[in-house]
């Protein structure tokens, strides 16, 4: 099936739309026949079982899920300079994989002085916007309750698989094995 120059193939299916006009013509006629559009955010990067089990109960809260994958250059502004570990097209294209998943959109969503824009929710106009507890500030779930009729915060899906905790723990592991091997030469 050809859906036109809006999407881009990534895997099993048709899902990466590629600009916000076309995802809102998606999402109009998906809601001519009352189906209920969730939307979800993140970076996804090394995609684990924490990020599968939570979009899963993502997807539990409508008929379609709208995933924005947050930009190389996002990911760096709010999380530092060695982030992301997986590029922004790898990571969409994992996403494509996962069945839940309707629609994905690359998301660059926040501008050079941090504010956040919410072009994603602004032109999708959610009925559930999906958020993982701790990862938004509250006034910033206060500025999407604006953008969506509801808002969910789901807490992490499993213990320990924070991307960021995982990738800090493993540099501390090896910087204390990269010091112990120096202390042992030493002595």
């Amino acid at each position: 099936m050809k859906l036109g120059d809006e999407f881009e193939l990534t895997g099993p299916q048709q899902k990466v739309v590629k600009n916000y006009e076309a995802l809102e013509k998606v999402v109009n006629g998906f809601r001519a026949i009352d189906q209920k559009i969730v939307v979800t955010i993140g970076s996804w990067d090394l995609l684990h079982i924490g990020h599968v089990r939570y979009l899963l109960r993502a997807k539990s809260q409508g008929d379609i899920l709208i995933v924005g994958v947050d930009t190389d250059r996002a990911i760096k502004f709010y999380k530092g300079p060695l982030r992301p570990i997986v590029p922004e097209n790898e990571r969409m294209e994992m996403l494509s994989y996962q069945s839940c998943i309707d629609f994905i959109v690359r998301l660059d969503d926040v501008d050079t002085k941090g504010r956040w824009q919410y072009k994603l929710l602004k032109k999708t106009k959610p009925d559930v916007f999906v958020a993982v507890e701790d990862s938004y500030p509250k006034k910033q779930l206060e500025d999407i309750k604006k953008y969506c009729k509801k808002l969910i915060v789901l807490p992490r899906q499993a213990e320990n698989t924070s991307t960021t905790r995982m990738v800090q723990e493993t540099v501390k592991k090896h910087l204390d094995q990269m010091y112990s091997m120096v202390e042992k030469k030493r002595n």
